[in-house]
């Protein structure tokens, strides 16, 4: 079989990198390196069941129309001895297709399925790689009943009123709580942070460099020099992050996942053109955000076990993030830390908290019941020198206040077409 070694394609658009490698992690190595393959619930009635995701829908939301993507979800899980998903897609755009993103398409399909092999899986693909059909896509899948988590392996430049698409990444009213993950980038923290994992009701996942050893554990996991994060220009500092810096300003990414195409995971896909299936080594930030996504997907199934109903991003798993304890992340070390005005800031703006240490985050986010004192203003004393550089960073921000710091959960914006902001051409450099 051929390998190679790539980086996907996302509208913020990173070019392709194609190099030799005798071979990718398996879904089984890096379960094991981040501890989450053997995750187990307490049945109701006594008894073990295992943590797969069984009972939850897992949404994607892709550009353009791959044709193979189901027989090459097949081929992937009779490689790796996976059961076959409910699989479902949702076509928007007909069959025009984009090698780029079919690629992105398969990571993201057989790595959620991966991570959770008993999670359904929702396929929406948009029209095009525009805003407007992205998040088009992404309506479409927080409405569907069932999915509690939605991966958007894609991103923009921020825009000037990307604060008025905050409520797409809510739980919809009547509907089971759904979190939002969306990568950080690839162009390092010198690209700046990218739309939508800047908007305060989304999980940004940032890339490591992953290294395991001889016994399947981590021998060192270091931050990827190519994960994207920093400072936002549009949106506020959320209250759950008064914890862990002090910029007033929403800063990327929140949580990391091996992302370096160095230390990539297998991916398999049929070229556009038809014939002989190919395997890949495949890294990005791409990587980490379905495979969140699913780890999330896990926690809700062990939620419902217990009666309680799929965490909230905005008001339940995000404030969590912040409040969980140390050791539910192996810590990465900064490539540097940044600094704003005369603003002391300790955000990692690579890696965030880090990756998931498991099964302990697993469990604690089980247990969540409430968004409410996890990460609060309290934890930072009004009048504080880390509050006022706070306020007076957060007054910089145009048309920053205290109302649109607030999470809308089941927000509507009643307008007759979506207010995107003036779109910039985008040519795949492939």
């Amino acid at each position: 079989m051929s390998l190679r070694r790539t980086r996907p394609h996302r509208p913020h658009l990173d070019q392709l990198e194609e190099r030799s490698l005798l071979s990718g992690l398996t879904p089984s190595e890096l379960l094991s390196a981040y501890g989450l393959g053997n995750i187990q619930f307490s049945l109701p009635g006594g008894g073990k069941v295992q943590g797969t995701g069984a009972g939850q829908t897992i949404a994607l939301v892709e550009a353009y129309h791959d044709p193979y993507l189901a027989p090459d979800l097949v081929t992937f899980d009779a490689t790796y001895g996976l059961p076959n998903p409910n699989y479902r897609l949702v076509n928007l755009g007909g069959q025009v297709s984009n090698p780029g993103w079919a690629l992105e398409e398969s990571l993201d399909v057989e790595w959620a399925h991966a991570i959770a092999p008993y999670a359904s899986i929702l396929v929406v693909e948009a029209r095009n790689q525009s805003r407007q059909a992205l998040v088009a896509a992404v309506n479409v899948a927080r409405q569907v009943p069932g999915v509690s988590v939605v991966s958007m392996s894609w991103g923009f430049s921020e825009f000037r009123n990307e604060r008025a698409f905050n409520p797409y990444f809510t739980t919809p009213a009547n509907h089971v709580g759904e979190s939002f993950f969306s990568a950080s980038g690839d162009n390092g923290t010198q690209g700046g942070v990218q739309w939508p994992g800047s908007s305060p009701n989304v999980v940004s996942v940032g890339g490591t460099s992953l290294h395991l050893n001889g016994l399947g554990g981590i021998a060192s996991e270091t931050t990827w020099f190519s994960s994207g994060g920093g400072y936002s220009k549009r949106q506020p500092e959320p209250g759950y992050q008064y914890s862990v810096q002090a910029s007033g300003r929403r800063s990327t990414p929140d949580v990391a996942f091996d992302g370096d195409p160095n230390t990539g995971v297998q991916v398999y896909q049929t070229p556009l053109g038809g014939g002989q299936g190919n395997w890949s080594v495949v890294g990005g930030t791409s990587l980490g955000t379905p495979a969140w996504a699913a780890l999330v997907a896990i926690v809700d199934q062990g939620r419902a076990l217990k009666g309680l109903g799929s965490l909230d991003g905005a008001t339940q798993l995000l404030p969590a993030l912040y409040a969980l304890p140390a050791q539910d992340f192996n810590p990465i070390p900064p490539l540097k830390y940044h600094t704003i005005g005369s603003a002391t800031t300790s955000a990692l703006t690579s890696t965030g908290r880090g990756s998931p240490h498991g099964p302990g985050i697993v469990y604690d986010l089980v247990s969540i019941t409430s968004g409410q004192g996890l990460a609060t203003a309290a934890a930072r004393p009004a009048g504080s020198s880390a509050e006022s550089a706070r306020v007076s960073a957060a007054r910089s921000i145009p048309g920053s206040d205290h109302q649109a710091m607030a999470p809308a959960p089941h927000a509507t914006i009643r307008r007759t077409r979506l207010p995107f902001a003036k779109e910039r051409v985008i040519r795949p450099r492939l």
